[in-house]
């Protein structure tokens, strides 16, 4: 029997299957500094579902609570209750859907809206640091090599921006 070997991945100094893990701790660093902004500015703690959901009504204006879950990848229960408290702290809004009288279609209000351009300056900031880092040049370049896996994925275009859980 053969013994299987790893493909030579180039650097001597990268191990196989680092890169995902090291993207992986790349966004819970720069989640984690969201969230530290968010407190120091008083803003409520919402979870990474809510900015999942936040993202998706955004794109999605006439999206139902079954839509919602279809999208996060939960069941429509989990996505009820995450309506539900996003609707209490009012983030969205419940109207009834023109067609189906069991549904709702959900929408963000004006404060969703502003809480969703807050949370996009505060990713830009972590952008920003990163760019510091490692110069504005390699990180437009990682930008477009995720870009270009994303894009070659089986089935043509991703299925968009959800939870990795």
């Amino acid at each position: 029997m053969q013994a299987h070997t790893a493909p030579d991945l180039g650097g001597a100094d990268r191990r196989p299957g680092e890169v995902p893990l090291m993207l992986a701790m790349a966004f819970r660093a720069m989640s984690d500094h969201l969230h530290a902004r968010l407190s120091e500015l008083g803003r409520e703690p919402l979870r990474p579902a809510h900015g999942y959901a936040f993202r998706y009504l955004a794109d999605h204006p006439a999206a139902t609570t079954v839509d919602l879950a279809s999208h996060l990848g939960v069941t429509k229960q989990s996505a009820s209750k995450t309506v539900t408290e996003l609707a209490d702290w009012g983030y969205l809004q419940r109207r009834p859907h023109p067609t189906d009288r069991r549904a709702q279609v959900l929408r963000l209000t004006d404060r969703g809206q502003e809480y969703l351009r807050l949370a996009d300056q505060l990713w830009s900031e972590s952008e920003q640091q990163w760019a510091e880092l490692i110069g504005a040049d390699r990180l437009d370049a990682i930008h477009h090599d995720l870009r270009a896996y994303l894009d070659q994925l089986p089935g043509g275009h991703p299925a968009g921006l959800r939870p990795v859980w």
